[in-house]
């Protein structure tokens, strides 16, 4: 178990999230060839310690050969010991894990590498907290756990840590309540693909580029001519945006990924989609959203959530510098 003094509350169950592993001689060429990001030389990690920086961790998609997310996750590296072969661990939405293994696994071919879906075997949980608590923390020889970016919210600076463990070896004191977990990956603007993103986005319309999730100096990989093509011809039109709406103005409205928006000037074509969402923690009356959204929509006009007369979003400003295409 962790070793830590932390009020439970700073730990939160994460049933959404599920776990990759993999192993093997050659499973760092092979996921070379598959993912967007660099992963030759990615430093090991090994407990008590926890992967960190980009030395250590790597956002990462996995794209169509058409050049769409078909999923992103967190990557780092993670032998059982200083002799072992490479254990690579990939943080995943747990709706798309399965699928997304069964897909790696097609192209192992004769490579010495396994593709495992543990995501019914392990538990994944997160830690927010301060810089102090984050670097206070130990982790048990049975986890496996990386620290994201820290997000600023209410002029406070978060620290998050995704941890995993075997199910059986699981002794933590979680909440069920990943209310600020959620809140504070919606704020970060960095985008998780989930089922019902799945395909639906080239990574810059998400701004992957932006937040260090595609390396254009490795070699290629699935869609990558058609990522590349899209960065140096200025080809994307859409962006991630992050917006907000009140509890009260949403009604019986979803907010769930995948929900289309509209905006009065076209109505018969959608104008993106919600990527994330999360109810605010500062403001209890306030929901937070990424949005994936036409840039043509936002000089004018309202975007509304679900149809063309549904609540209005408001735009908020992005964390982070967009590079420019």
């Amino acid at each position: 178990m962790i070793n830590n003094t932390q009020n439970a509350l700073n730990f939160a169950a994460l049933p959404h999230w599920g776990l990759i592993l993999v192993e093997g001689a050659d499973a760092a060429s092979f996921l070379q060839n598959q993912l967007s990001n660099s992963v030759l030389g990615l430093s090991r990690t090994f407990s008590p310690q926890y992967a960190q920086t980009h030395e250590a961790v790597r956002l990462v998609g996995y794209c169509s050969p058409k050049g769409r997310l078909l999923a992103s996750a967190w990557l780092a590296l993670f032998p059982n010991d200083e002799t072992a072969e490479d254990r690579f661990a990939l943080f995943i939405s747990k709706d798309i894990a399965a699928s997304t293994a069964k897909r790696l696994s097609m192209f192992v071919l004769r490579s010495k590498v396994k593709v495992s879906d543990v995501s019914s075997e392990w538990i994944v949980s997160g830690f927010c907290g301060s810089d102090v608590d984050a670097d206070n923390l130990k982790i048990d020889a049975a986890q496996i756990a990386l620290r994201l970016p820290d997000v600023l919210e209410n002029e406070q600076s978060y620290s998050r840590i995704l941890i995993a463990q075997k199910e059986n070896d699981s002794e933590m004191k979680l909440s069920s309540d990943a209310t600020r977990w959620n809140h504070l990956e919606v704020m970060s603007a960095i985008p998780r693909i989930v089922l019902a993103t799945k395909e639906q986005f080239v990574p810059q319309m998400i701004n992957f580029e932006s937040v260090a999730g595609v390396d254009f100096k490795k070699g290629c990989y699935p869609g990558q001519e058609i990522v590349a093509r899209s960065q140096y011809r200025g080809a994307i039109k859409r962006r991630l945006q992050l917006a907000h709406a009140t509890k009260d103005s949403l009604g019986q409205s979803s907010i769930a990924p995948g929900v289309e928006l509209f905006h009065q000037n076209d109505p018969a074509q959608p104008a993106g989609m919600v990527v994330l969402s999360s109810p605010s923690v500062i403001d209890p009356s306030r929901i937070d959203f990424q949005l994936e959204c036409k840039l043509e929509v936002l000089e004018s006009g309202e975007i509304h959530l679900g149809k063309v007369d549904g609540p209005v979003l408001k735009i908020d400003s992005l964390p982070y510098p967009l590079i420019e295409i």
